[in-house]
């Protein structure tokens, strides 16, 4: 008869370890089927896994492989607005300005006119009165005394001759007269008449002729001493030159306001009307041969907030050579703009005010335009990339006027598509596009 253990172990785990062992040593086979089982599910598992190793490598492999979308521009094809113009600086001017500038050499006052200050036709701007006699040197001086010395000698001279003359020509008349009172009794031939007739006439010449000399060494005597400048005869307020202006309008320009000595010719002032302006703009002659008489001209960057209308005036005949920002020499001509609106829109502009020039030479407010940066030359043709579900294709197309920044696009495209700006050499037929 078995013994019972007075204390039995009640322990969960230690129940579970005899009940497991008792199994076991019950049944082996079932162990060892267990055993195969558990294995059979770790080399699926193993399997599994290498496989979802290999294809995931695979596909990482086929993703490097494959070529990346090429980031670019993408812009569409639309209908609207085109314009080509050139774009150039220019300035404004008066239309008619007058320089006024010194008619002879002299002494000009002081100009009391500021720019701007209104003058009528017929003004007188300016004065211009002799110039004072140059000082002279101690030798000259004494040359100049001199010369006075024998110009007053000269004087006294014809004076004496005078009273000469004076006394030859009383002494001639009264001989004259008792050979008539002689001839007229038959006291005295009539050539002895005659001869006392003679000699009256030439006492009367000789008496002119002294006055004459008389005259002549008075003038001597002036010039001497004007020399000197002891001439007192004229004042400096007896003559002067009046600069008088040829217009209405406004002082534009002073280019001589302090008195002083100006020579013959020395630019004085500068008059016009403000009011009637114009602007000049040089452009290059490549360009200039594409603008007409009445071309449509936008005035922009002057000031204002808002464009102004103008239209080429004309174009001046021969053009001039100016070296650009580069150094490089430019062949360049002056368009002459009119300004179209009224003066009350530019009322603020001025004489030689910078502006920017937009001259149209063409536009239309419907056409097919894309981005200038999206055509290329393709053979002897352009061509583009449109882009087509992210794909890219060469769409050859014709181009018409090309404006600042956009083509239009004659055929090759509708609106509505895509095209690539800027594609660059990545850019294939067929490439995988990726919108920036």
């Amino acid at each position: 008869m078995d013994s019972i253990d007075p204390h039995p172990n009640t322990d969960p785990q230690a129940l579970a370890a005899r009940a497991n062992v008792a199994r076991d040593d019950a049944d082996p086979a079932s162990r060892h089927r267990a055993r195969e089982q558990r294995r059979r599910i770790l080399r699926a598992v193993r399997r599994s896994l290498l496989g979802l190793a290999i294809v995931a490598a695979a596909a990482v492999a086929i993703l490097s492989l494959r070529p990346r979308p090429v980031p670019v521009d993408v812009a569409p094809v639309v209908r609207g607005p085109l314009r080509v113009v050139i774009e150039e600086s220019g300035a404004t001017r008066v239309k008619d300005r007058y320089l006024l500038s010194a008619p002879v050499t002299g002494s000009i006052s002081r100009i009391s006119l500021d720019p701007g200050d209104t003058v009528k036709e017929g003004d007188a701007l300016a004065e211009i009165a002799p110039l004072s006699s140059p000082l002279l040197d101690e030798r000259t001086r004494a040359e100049a005394q001199a010369r006075l010395g024998a110009s007053l000698s000269a004087l006294g001279q014809t004076a004496a001759q005078i009273a000469r003359a004076s006394a030859a020509k009383e002494l001639a008349e009264q001989e004259r007269a008792r050979a008539e009172k002689l001839a007229k009794s038959g006291a005295l031939t009539q050539q002895e008449f005659e001869q006392a007739d003679f000699a009256l006439r030439m006492r009367v010449e000789e008496q002119a002729s002294a006055v004459f000399a008389n005259k002549i060494a008075s003038e001597e005597v002036r010039i001497a001493r004007v020399a000197l400048g002891q001439d007192t005869s004229r004042g400096p307020h007896d003559q002067h030159v009046d600069v008088l202006s040829p217009v209405s309008g406004r002082i534009l320009r002073v280019h001589q306001k302090s008195a002083g000595v100006v020579q013959a010719g020395a630019a004085l002032i500068e008059v016009g009307d403000p009011d009637a302006l114009e602007v000049v703009v040089d452009l290059l002659t490549t360009d200039a041969v594409q603008v007409q008489p009445g071309t449509p001209v936008q005035i922009e960057g002057w000031g204002g907030d808002h464009a102004l209308a103008g239209r080429v005036r004309r174009l001046e005949p021969s053009g001039f050579t100016r070296p650009s920002a580069l150094g490089v020499d430019e062949q360049r001509v002056n368009v002459i703009i009119a300004l179209t609106d009224p003066h009350s829109r530019w009322a603020a502009l001025a004489d030689g005010y910078r502006v920017e020039a937009r001259l149209v030479l063409w536009q239309n407010e419907s056409v097919t335009k894309v981005p200038e940066g999206a055509i290329f030359r393709s053979g002897d043709g352009w061509a583009v990339f449109q882009s087509d579900g992210g794909v890219a294709h060469l769409k050859p197309v014709r181009i018409g006027h090309r404006g600042e920044t956009e083509v239009e696009i004659i055929s090759g495209l509708n609106p509505g598509q895509h095209v690539a700006v800027h594609p660059g050499d990545r850019v294939k037929e067929g490439a995988r596009l990726e919108a920036r």
